[in-house]
């Protein structure tokens, strides 16, 4: 059986995700099945292409609701799962008829796609992730942004940070297929000791040094909220924390940036703000007035990467309408 797993890419719990499944999948229910990695990213148009499904069977992890009847396995945890009110119309007919029981999950509650998976495949399927305890662990830390501190985040001491700043910064489509299976074979402080993980360090905590400079130089605090245009620098990635290791007062972070596929708006908040939690606006639901989405702390807006000027116009917008908030709260 060949199974193609799609996952969200250049994501850390999306490749995490997906070593998970690939591991829960051969064995709680075809041992001898093969297993092929496809990345799939947020951009303007269209996120899947039906040709791609070739599967015998097709998973994702951690992206977007897809309803093609291709799609067997499905587990995502985002707030903005579902691109339009008909894919969640058809996962909520799915699941009353019985079509997806078993085979397609969504819980908004969990931390991490990693972690939501572990536990659908331990309490439904009997599947033992104990040994998998620290993958699950960073997957949380990572995607939740549970980290100590800002220092912790930018300092990237971790070797799951290290191979956070790998996973988000490299442009070889093979590499993170190759990577995939790893995470689930042996310790992470192992995996970033492979040669070919190894060999791309240095010269990208050397470009995580630059970037840490460019977004000191860029950025503009105001009313509790940064806000950065870095698209004239095409970067493919940069460390979200370093907003907020530069301005640890402040609450939300607007950054924008360019890559080969897209113009970004990144909308993020601090994770050490000092604000109560009804106090704070959700991101989610600000990005999905643009197309974009992801968590109620954190989300994103894709734009085509000739379209700077309307992505430009809508984080104006935000960091205006988060600043205006800001000024209703009291000093914290």
């Amino acid at each position: 059986m060949k199974v193609r797993v799609f996952y969200h890419d250049k994501c850390f719990d999306g490749a995490c995700s997906a070593s998970l499944f690939s591991r829960f999948h051969r064995e709680c229910i075809t041992p001898d099945a093969e297993y092929e990695y496809m990345g799939l990213v947020h951009r303007a148009g269209a996120l899947f292409n039906e040709a791609d499904f070739t599967g015998d069977e097709n998973a994702i992890v951690d992206f977007k609701y897809c309803a093609s009847p291709k799609i067997t396995w499905w587990f995502d945890h985002h707030l903005s799962a579902f691109l339009t009110p008909k894919d969640n119309q058809d996962y909520l007919a799915g699941m009353a008829d019985g079509r997806f029981a078993n085979r397609r999950f969504y819980d908004p509650n969990y931390t991490s796609c990693t972690s939501f998976l572990a536990h659908i495949a331990s309490t439904r399927f009997g599947m033992n992730v104990e040994p998998l305890r620290e993958l699950i662990h960073w997957a949380d830390i990572v995607d939740g942004a549970l980290y100590e501190s800002a220092k912790a985040a930018v300092e990237m001491a971790a070797p799951a940070m290290k191979l956070t700043l790998v996973i988000e910064s490299s442009q070889d489509p093979e590499f993170v297929p190759r990577l995939i299976p790893l995470l689930t074979q042996m310790p992470l402080a192992e995996v970033i000791q492979q040669p070919f993980i190894a060999e791309l360090l240095p010269p990208l905590l050397a470009r995580h040094e630059q970037s840490l400079t460019l977004i000191r130089d860029r950025a503009e605090m105001q009313d509790g909220t940064i806000y950065f245009d870095i698209t004239d620098r095409q970067l493919e990635g940069y460390n979200k924390f370093i907003p907020y290791y530069l301005h640890p007062s402040s609450t939300y972070s607007i950054g924008l940036s360019k890559s080969s596929f897209r113009t970004k708006v990144s909308v993020g908040s601090n994770p050490w703000a000092r604000r109560k939690p009804e106090d704070m606006v959700n991101l989610a639901n600000i990005c999905e007035r643009y197309g974009g989405g992801g968590h109620a702390r954190v989300g994103a807006i894709s734009f085509p990467p000739d379209h700077s000027d309307d992505a430009r116009a809508a984080a104006t917008e935000i960091v205006n309408e988060l600043r205006a908030h800001e000024r209703t709260l009291p000093v914290s």
